[in-house]
């Protein structure tokens, strides 16, 4: 069971993004340590304390400057998280709108670096380990970025509309006759994608789709 990291809700025709608050706890510093250590500076303003009590005061205030630094840590996480993910709601805006995956544009890690201010490096840790939520489904982020491909028309489309095309053709397909790449391609290339047999077969891999002679029912 995976638990997204954001939840995207359409509130009629508004995307609204938010963290999964069950993944983002609100932290705060304990108000028994803020207390103790208040304590101890107001007796040291009055008397010198014993060096039990300086040892004491010591300790909670690294203890207090430690809980900062992970709150600070934590809170800058969920900050390149959430700049991450919108970026990419913004990037793919018309696929979480109808949730046709066709409307999925071709989109890579620099593209998103480039519009966060991001290391490539960091957009990849984020889109590799992280979930979202949608009224589709809950998607991994890197389900997301793929490289394009020209039609015969000069558009760039995503590999990823195509591959959902080649579902759809061996899903639909004859399986005492099914379709051969050479079949897929010329297919593929009659609707106008420029594309050679060598990469239909290895979106077919990609797809862990095995070929016709495999897919043959008697």
């Amino acid at each position: 069971y995976v638990i997204p990291d954001f939840i995207l809700i359409n509130r009629e025709g508004e995307l609204e993004l938010s963290l999964n608050s069950r993944n983002a706890p609100d932290l705060k510093i304990s108000q028994q340590f803020r207390e103790m250590h208040r304590s101890y500076s107001d007796r040291r303003k009055r008397q010198k304390l014993t060096r039990q009590d300086r040892e004491a005061m010591q300790f909670i205030k690294q203890k207090i400057e430690s809980a900062r630094w992970f709150i600070d840590a934590i809170r800058q996480r969920h900050e390149t998280m959430f700049k991450t993910m919108y970026a990419i709601l913004e990037y793919q805006h018309e696929y979480f709108m109808t949730g046709d995956q066709k409307r999925i544009r071709p989109m890579i890690l620099n593209d998103i670096a480039e519009m966060t201010g991001l290391d490539v490096s960091t957009v990849s840790r984020v889109a590799n380990s992280k979930f979202v939520q949608t009224e589709y489904g809950t998607k991994r982020l890197k389900e997301f970025f793929s490289e394009g491909l020209q039609t015969a028309e000069g558009e760039e489309v995503s590999t990823l509309e195509v591959k959902k095309i080649l579902l759809d053709m061996i899903g639909a397909e004859d399986k005492r006759h099914p379709l051969s790449d050479d079949r897929l391609t010329q297919v593929l290339q009659e609707k106008g994608y420029t594309i050679a047999r060598r990469t239909v077969a290895k979106y077919r891999d990609q797809l862990n789709i095995p070929k016709a002679s495999l897919r043959k029912a008697l």
